[in-house]
């Protein structure tokens, strides 16, 4: 019989990058899953702080050059992976000069909010997609955690519904807490809209261009739900858009990596 496949997408996963509790929840599961019968992956940005000598991140060639077309506009898409330290699990990473090669994350020396933060966003969701197609690796399950991953769940639902490789995939979105205050640039909402399978009424709910936006468009579009913390802003809103789909509440001091792998389980089943 052969092994589920589980993708984990994250903006972020320890040793590489932390910011948040996701960086650490996202390395807990990735082995115990994988370590439990499943096949697992993990897709992330390869933001310029990640230092490649140390972590033995290389070029997938064979990966790279893909065009992520945004607003009739040009990236190229480079592939790097790395082999998670204790772990037989590869992590790729998604990479591009114009939006990853800078010494911050997502926000310059001055703590300013990038500009291109939008940008970014849709390259990565798009790219992550686009990999998964170059895998030839139908994956079961695409957990995506927090906000920069927020948009798979959408565009599975549109752009890449007839597509065989999505065809038997279950989406799964973590929803954690405020990441940011700022809007993204009114810009946003047409990028967003990679093609006509997109409409005024698919993002509708990031129509205010802020964090809950993007949080609420998870949470609408994923087949699944986990409330990544306990403290969610916008948290009655977003149980209406979650409806009565699959959720996980993980408790402050639950080991959580099980609770994970039984909840995937639950969903392949």
């Amino acid at each position: 019989m052969d092994k589920k496949r589980v993708l984990l997408v994250s903006q972020e996963m320890d040793p590489y990058l932390v910011l948040s509790d996701i960086g650490n929840i996202v390395k807990k599961i990735a082995p115990f899953v994988h370590d439990n019968g499943m096949e697992v992956r993990v897709l992330m940005p390869r933001f310029g702080v990640i230092n490649e000598r140390r972590n033995r991140l290389h070029e997938v060639v064979r990966l790279s050059g893909i065009n992520i077309i945004i607003d009739d506009e040009d990236h190229p898409l480079i592939i790097k992976v790395a082999s998670l330290p204790g772990a037989r699990i590869q992590v790729y990473f998604l990479d591009n000069e114009d939006f990853f090669k800078r010494k911050f994350v997502f926000r310059d020396d001055d703590k300013t909010f990038y500009d291109d933060n939008s940008e970014r966003t849709v390259f990565f969701c798009k790219g992550v997609l686009e990999t998964v197609r170059k895998f030839g690796w139908p994956p079961d399950i695409i957990h995506c955690h927090g906000w920069m991953s927020s948009l798979i769940p959408l565009y599975i639902k549109t752009v890449y519904s007839k597509d065989p490789v999505f065809a038997q995939t279950t989406t799964i979105f973590s929803a954690y807490r405020k990441d940011f205050d700022e809007k993204m640039p009114e810009s946003f909402l047409r990028k967003v809209a990679i093609s006509e399978d997109v409409t005024d009424e698919h993002i509708h709910l990031i129509q205010n261009l802020d964090f809950d936006g993007l949080n609420s468009t998870g949470v609408k579009y994923a087949d699944a739900i986990v409330w990544g913390n306990s403290d969610i802003e916008n948290m009655a809103d977003l149980l209406k858009l979650a409806d009565e789909k699959p959720t996980l509440t993980i408790a402050e001091d639950e080991d959580l990596a099980p609770a994970y792998h039984d909840f995937y389980n639950k969903l392949l089943s």
